[in-house]
């Protein structure tokens, strides 16, 4: 069994008067896994994630990262681990008054001991492998919701973390521009051998995490084998109302009857 890499054992939170905003929630990731997780609006999904980045704190429950309890993690203590976790936030979370540069460079700037200028040859690596090296100099504004999104991917990626979240990554996007940073995901993860969590209402998605691998030779997206240990490593996750109602693989997902998890399904996304 590989390392495990985040772990939570019964996490619930409750803020602001709402019960169970997350409602004993128990999953494992190993180093190498990709984790979908779906789920209607206000199922839990990017509070469980703001969590496993230490954004928010659980009300009860036990949280492991890279081996490592965090539950009780001070702010100081959280700086310290940090830098391992990559995070797409919902639309890319651009700071809108700094530079493409300097919004890439944040997570090297601010999580490490680099100044700015040593930080430069890694983000124009980053900004490069999502087609956006010449926006270095350019503000979010002047850029398109696809190219802000990549932009969030190359910051997420510029510390190469071992642990990689995204956020709706392709929320709101038209579908040929979703495929085309779902491709970039895909690819990141085999790059850099970074285990993945996505967050996504699009099944989509997850179909395509879970079936193509990236082709370094081609440069493109290919099948998986049926017996791929990728594929074998991918697996969806189904939330609502704060709690886990389904964990599996495609196949399992598809076939499940419960109406909910069922809206989520290769079936329901074709129909």
């Amino acid at each position: 069994m590989s390392s495990s890499v985040l772990k939570f054992e019964n996490v619930s939170l409750s803020f602001d008067g709402v019960e169970n905003v997350l409602d004993n929630v128990s999953l494992e990731m190993h180093a190498g896994d990709t984790l979908i997780i779906l789920g209607a609006a206000g199922a839990g999904k990017t509070v469980m994630v703001k969590i496993a980045l230490g954004l928010l704190g659980s009300t009860s429950g036990r949280i492991t990262l890279f081996g490592q309890d965090v539950t009780k993690f001070t702010e100081p203590q959280w700086f310290t681990i940090r830098p391992r976790i990559g995070m797409l936030f919902q639309e890319g979370g651009l700071f809108d008054s700094l530079t493409i540069e300097e919004n890439v460079a944040y997570p090297l700037v601010n999580r490490t001991k680099m100044t700015a200028e040593q930080a430069k040859p890694k983000v124009e690596e980053a900004l490069k492998f999502v087609e956006l090296g010449h926006t270095l100099d350019k503000f979010p504004s002047e850029l398109s919701g696809g190219m802000r999104r990549r932009v969030g991917i190359a910051r997420a990626a510029v510390s190469d973390p071992d642990l990689l979240l995204y956020d709706s990554p392709t929320a709101g996007l038209d579908p040929i521009t979703a495929n085309r940073i779902m491709a970039l995901i895909i690819q990141e993860r085999e790059i850099r051998n970074a285990t993945s969590a996505i967050i996504s209402h699009r099944f989509q998605d997850g179909h395509m995490m879970a079936n193509f691998r990236y082709n370094p030779e081609s440069k493109k997206l290919e099948r998986m084998p049926e017996d791929s240990p990728l594929r074998q490593r991918t697996r969806f996750l189904v939330m609502h109302d704060g709690r886990i109602v389904f964990e599996g693989n495609e196949r399992e997902l598809d076939a499940s009857r419960d109406p909910y998890v069922s809206k989520f399904s290769m079936h329901r996304s074709i129909h």
